[in-house]
């Protein structure tokens, strides 16, 4: 795998994810799974499962042309863990409330024997990133793992409160990623990944798609899974302290309003999205 490989994978997801989306937008919007964008507009709900779809697709036919066995284990870990935090994230979507908000809203409710979705979701993926972990990881970094793996996919979630910020936040992850570890032959996933995120990328800047939990977990548990798979443990480590601080931050600051407070995050934020949505609460 060199740097063409990982050109070429990006294209073919773009391009796999730009035949796709037309259809499953159609195909959400005549199921009524419709909400209403901040100009009251409904659009389709959960599109971000197209983030499973497309390397789905793209990985299966390569794998039928290509001599993939080396990456065999690897590539149907990453499809099992997209697949497990796609069905979690939906079950969010379709069942969520916002009555509890925050890992610790969720598990306070639990506490007092009521499961919600968020609860569900967070103890699924911790299952599914020990899971991936127990199956590639050495026994010293099986840990380690587990919780890159189940915060990542977190953290794209929290991120995921105005058009585009959860796939800024991506695509900024991706290239550090890519940048760090390019000859890395796995990271023709992250590649694949980003093609589908670029294409799905103006869609949810102009508020014409939401791509839910399904989409931003997805997202945020693929770049997980792959920076522990290509980064070495003192980088992870570092990964690990970041992610447990942006957690501990959110659960006590509202990320919105940090960003509001900061100019250079709060261009970032506003970049390509319409001048009338800056006002949305």
């Amino acid at each position: 795998m060199t740097t063409v490989h990982n050109i070429l994978f990006l294209v073919l997801g773009l391009i796999t994810a730009l035949v796709i989306l037309p259809f499953l937008m159609e195909m959400i919007t005549r199921s009524g799974f419709v909400r209403p964008n901040y100009r009251g507009v409904q659009i389709p709900v959960a599109v971000g499962l197209l983030f499973f779809l497309v390397p789905l697709f793209v990985l299966s036919i390569t794998y039928l042309v290509a001599d993939l066995e080396p990456y065999r284990t690897h590539m149907l870990v990453f499809l099992f863990v997209i697949g497990s935090m796609a069905i979690l994230g939906l079950i969010d979507d379709a069942f969520g409330s916002r009555r509890s908000t925050g890992l610790k809203g969720h598990f306070r409710q639990l506490l007092r024997g009521e499961l919600t979705t968020g609860a569900l979701k967070a103890l699924g993926g911790l299952m599914v990133a020990f899971l991936a972990s127990l199956t590639t990881a050495p026994l010293n970094h099986i840990m380690v793992n587990t919780l890159i793996i189940a915060l990542a996919a977190n953290a794209l979630n929290l991120l995921d409160l105005r058009p585009g910020r959860a796939a800024k936040g991506y695509l900024v992850a991706a290239a550090l990623l890519l940048a760090m570890a390019w000859a890395n032959p796995l990271l023709v996933l992250t590649a694949v990944m980003t093609g589908a995120v670029l294409a799905y990328f103006p869609f949810d800047l102009r508020a014409r798609a939401m791509m839910g939990d399904s989409g931003s977990n997805i997202l945020g548990a693929s770049l997980g899974l792959t920076a522990v798979w290509v980064l070495d443990l003192p980088a992870k480590v570092g990964v690990l302290v970041f992610l447990i601080g942006f957690h501990l931050l959110t659960e006590r600051y509202s990320l919105t309003e940090i960003i509001s407070r900061n100019r250079v995050l709060q261009f970032l934020d506003r970049l390509g999205r319409k001048r009338e949505e800056f006002t949305e609460k």
